[in-house]
């Protein structure tokens, strides 16, 4: 058992090490021995858990897509509306991209052009079903207008909320993502909100931005 818990938390340590420096200097850029340094391990311990550089990112984005999946879930069962459990989930992601270095290497290896292997699906993907799952509940719930196109929004909202995040990364510090975020919903909710709910979700992006600012 003590031996399984090592091998454990030395395959965590390689992940994260490696995630770090995905993110830092990007995928192409990072070799296995990068990451045999940064993890302070030896070769044999990653070859033991790691047969390529492909394995590694590809349990990156099973981390990544298992942890968004989570926080969904939960905003989803805590008996909140649509829309909230859509913004809560945005605003979870950032916070928690900001502090673990595999959902912004996740984040990377995806807009890199990085593959996940089936049946894990490309994380745009299981965002945009997600979007798409709350927005229908949003407008039944008359929270978002009738008439909109679900697929385009949705579309929109994830190219929104992740080009943010790209665009963030080299421009500015990892903390200004809150403001982000309630930036992205001022605009949004303006667009998609009924005007007899507007105010209550605009306080609610603020309220959300004062929750998670500063990490």
């Amino acid at each position: 058992m003590a031996r399984q818990v090592r091998a454990e938390q030395t395959r965590a340590t390689i992940i994260t090490a490696a995630a770090d420096l995905f993110d830092r200097q990007g995928y192409e850029s990072t070799s296995l021995s990068d990451i045999v340094e940064h993890a302070q391990v030896t070769k044999g311990a990653l070859y033991f858990h790691f047969a390529a550089k492909e394995d590694l990112a590809h349990a990156i984005l099973e981390l990544q897509s298992a942890t968004c999946r989570k926080l969904a879930k939960d905003t989803e069962i805590r008996g909140h509306t649509s829309l909230e459990a859509l913004m809560r989930l945005t605003f979870g992601i950032a916070r928690q991209s900001a502090e673990d270095p595999v959902l912004r290497a996740g984040l990377r290896l995806a807009t890199g052009g990085t593959r996940p292997r089936p049946p894990l699906s490309h994380p745009f993907t299981e965002w945009m079903d997600i979007v798409t799952a709350r927005l229908v509940g949003a407008v039944k719930e008359s929270d978002v207008h009738h008439e909109v196109d679900i697929d385009v929004v949705a579309h929109s909202l994830v190219c929104f909320f992740i080009g943010t995040r790209v665009v963030g990364r080299s421009r500015e510090p990892v903390a200004r993502q809150p403001r982000r975020t309630a930036e992205m919903w001022q605009i949004l909710i303006r667009g998609l909100v009924p005007v007899t709910r507007r105010a209550r979700y605009l306080s609610l992006a603020a309220r959300l931005e004062r929750e998670i600012a500063p990490f």
